[in-house]
Parts: C-alpha cells; sequence; structure tokens
C-alpha cells in the first residue's frame, strides 16, 4: 500500500516566476496538491530557458524546469486582460494557497496585492516572496538572490580569503533555501487555519533569508562586535589538492591527539616536535606554514588513497565533492535526498526539497508542463465551452 500524500486536496495557484517561490509550489505538488502554474501566453515563464543560459552546464535536458516546476499544471493567462483576471478570480475563489513573487509595483497597478482579493476567498492563504520584505525603502525594487539573498545580507563580502575580491554565488543558492522558508510559512498558515478557519498573507523574503543564513556572524553587529578580526574567511580550514586532482578537507581537528593522529598519517612525526606547531593557538599562529608543508606532501598521493588512511585512524578529513560524484552517492540516495522519477524525463532522480517526515508519501519525478499544456483543461473546468475558448485564444487573453 502506498503512503498517503498529505496534500492531495489542496488546490494551489502559483503565480510566480523563475525559483524560489515556483519552488515552494513544487514542494507542495510534491506531497500531492493540485499546483495549478499561471504563466503569460507565449513563452511563458522565462525560467524554462534558464537550463541553456550560460554559465549553466550544457544539456539537452531541461533540468532546472524539471527540478522546480515538476507534478504542477500550467494554464496561460494574460492578467493584463480583464477576462483574463476574470478567469483567475475564479480561479482564486477556489483555491487553498495563492502563491506569488510579482513584484509589488506590478500587483499593486493590476490589484492583486492580498488587500485586493483576499475578499474573494476568506479561506485563501496568500504566499508572498519579496527581495527585501514587504516595508520598507527598498520593498518595490526588483531583485534576485544574487543580490538580495547574497550580497545585501553580507554573506558575499565574507566569503572571501583576505585581499581577495568578493565572488558571485552559484544561481539559485538563495532561492531554494527561501521556498523552504515560504513553505513553512504555508503550512503554518494552513494549520492556524484547522484551528480558526480563516486564511491569511504570510509572507518572506530573499533578504531575510540570507541574513538567516549569515546570522552566527551577522549578530555580532547588533553586539557591537569587532570585525577587523575577521577579514575573510582565514585558511584555518585550508583545502588540500591531490595527486589525482582532488581536494581534500580537514574539520574539527582540535584535539591534540587528533592532530598527532594526522601527522602520523602524513608520515612526519618530526613535525610533532617543531614549536611553531606545539600548541593549537601555536598552529593558528603558523598556520601558512604548516599548511603548506602539508599540501606539499598531500599532492604526492590520490585523494582515494589518502582518505583510506586517514579514516582509518578517525582523521576527520572530508572530499570535496564534485557535482558529478552526486547521482554515485550512497548518502544521498538511501536518504531519498534525490528521488526516481517515474516518467521519461531524461534523467533518472530529481533533487528534492530537505523537508521528511516518515509516513507520508511523495508524487515522484514527473514532468513540468508546457506552456499552457492544461489551460483548455482547466477552463473546461471552470464550465467555458469550447467556443469561448477560443475567442479568449483570438484575443490574446490565453
Amino acid at each position: 500500500m502506498s503512503e498517503p500524500l498529505l496534500f492531495e486536496d489542496l488546490k494551489v495557484l502559483d503565480v510566480s516566476s523563475w525559483i524560489a517561490a515556483p519552488s515552494c509550489a513544487m514542494m507542495l505538488a510534491d506531497q500531492g496538491a493540485d499546483v495549478l502554474k499561471i504563466e503569460p501566453p507565449g513563452e511563458g515563464d522565462l525560467y524554462r530557458q534558464y537550463f541553456q543560459m550560460p554559465p549553466s552546464p550544457d544539456s539537452d535536458v531541461n533540468y532546472t524546469w524539471t527540478l522546480d516546476n515538476r507534478n504542477k499544471r500550467s494554464m496561460s493567462l494574460n492578467l493584463k486582460s480583464a477576462e483574463g483576471m476574470a478567469i483567475l478570480h475564479r480561479l482564486i475563489e477556489s483555491c487553498d494557497v495563492y502563491i506569488t513573487n510579482q513584484p509589488l509595483p506590478l500587483r499593486r497597478e493590476i490589484k492583486l496585492m492580498w488587500e485586493d482579493i483576499r475578499h474573494l476567498n476568506s479561506r485563501m492563504i496568500y504566499a508572498s516572496i519579496t527581495a527585501y520584505g514587504e516595508d520598507g525603502p527598498d520593498r518595490d525594487m526588483e531583485g534576485f538572490d544574487l543580490v538580495g539573498y547574497w550580497s545585501r545580507s553580507g554573506l558575499m563580502n565574507q566569503m572571501r580569503h583576505k585581499g581577495v575580491e568578493p565572488f558571485q554565488a552559484m544561481a539559485g543558492m538563495g532561492d531554494h533555501p527561501t521556498a523552504v522558508a515560504l513553505y513553512g510559512s504555508v503550512v503554518t498558515a494552513l494549520y492556524r487555519r484547522e484551528k480558526t478557519g480563516e486564511g491569511s498573507k504570510v509572507h518572506t523574503s530573499l533578504l531575510a533569508n540570507g541574513l538567516w543564513s549569515a546570522s552566527c556572524f551577522a549578530q555580532a553587529a547588533w553586539a557591537e562586535s569587532d570585525f577587523s578580526v575577521i577579514p575573510g574567511q582565514r585558511l584555518t580550514t585550508a583545502l588540500y589538492l591531490t595527486a589525482d586532482n582532488r581536494w581534500i578537507q580537514f574539520s574539527m581537528v582540535r584535539q591534540v591527539e587528533v592532530f598527532d593522529r594526522l601527522i602520523l598519517v602524513l608520515g612526519h612525526p618530526e613535525w610533532l616536535a617543531d614549536e611553531r606547531f606545539a600548541t593549537p593557538e601555536l598552529r593558528l599562529e603558523n598556520h601558512e606554514p604548516l599548511t603548506q608543508m602539508m599540501r606539499d606532501v598531500i599532492i604526492e598521493r590520490t585523494a582515494a588513497d589518502w582518505l583510506a588512511d586517514f579514516h582509518s585512524q578517525d582523521v576527520p578529513a572530508t572530499l570535496v565533492a564534485e557535482f558529478q560524484d552526486l547521482p554515485g552517492d550512497p548518502q544521498v540516495l538511501q536518504n531519498g535526498m534525490a528521488m526516481p522519477t517515474v516518467e521519461d524525463l531524461g534523467m533518472s532522480h530529481v533533487i528534492r526539497d530537505p523537508i521528511n517526515v516518515d509516513g507520508l508519501g511523495r508524487v515522484g519525478g514527473r514532468k513540468a508542463p508546457d506552456a499552457g499544456e492544461h489551460t483548455e483543461e482547466v477552463l473546461a473546468e471552470l464550465g467555458f465551452a469550447a467556443e469561448e475558448m477560443q475567442r479568449f485564444r483570438e484575443q490574446g487573453v490565453i
């Protein structure tokens, strides 16, 4: 017997684009929700083309679209037309969750703010993502996670070595955590609705999630801490290149006995008598010569050889993964971090969100919709005849 789908009776309108908000809708769809993605007529959400944009890895498979929009239906709808908006209002009347990341000025212009549509459905959860928050002087600014999450939060400035320019994050690196935050907000609001019968507005932002990610350092600013002692990420956990061009990382080598075992595995017991490395404090002070000495040794053997020796002596060493390693990583597969596809998607697995509830099922990896693929199906469900659909198409409503 298959496990039950928690949200199989939930109706979700995904009136959003790109990554963060659509990913939240995908999370609900994975658990059985009927998610209808509203896209503009024509090409639809421009994220459909992202997998072909540099610097994405080359592929004939639209892997990013499948990743964030699987298990949804798609309807093309011109929200700048009166009839298109009327159709959306009818959909809102029966939805449980309305998800949007439309810029606030656009929402105000076309009257799709929470205050504009809440009267249509008192039980609706209105879920909003913005770049910088719902209020404040920058609330109307557009922004992607590369700016709102990574740069504005302070993460970009901190994640570099001393003397090195800040570098840009990967696309989507802040969007996906922000999607999880919105999902948590939606589920909390659904639980509140169970207790009160009332819908509500929930929201999060890229900046809020970037700040949360950086909070172990960012909180220090409120404590008026001295940041001059950490100009960047210091080389206290340096990386070491092996003979087969892979990187090894050591972490939590703090106790004297662990450090001793590390040096013995490297085959240089004489280093233990070096006064520069006699204590953890001195090792930190003299980390540059120690790092170089270790690098000169580790480059002589392969990563697999070193890791076998380190692990046999309980030295906490880790291979720095490359993306190509992940499909064969037993920890990823056995913990369901990537789930098998149940249709031919050109991929055996798709990465899933990190939420786990034992005893609940998931739909599985099914295709993401073509642009407007389900438009006529949805209009038929609303009671529109074929002649009306043709008229809508001729007038550019759908």
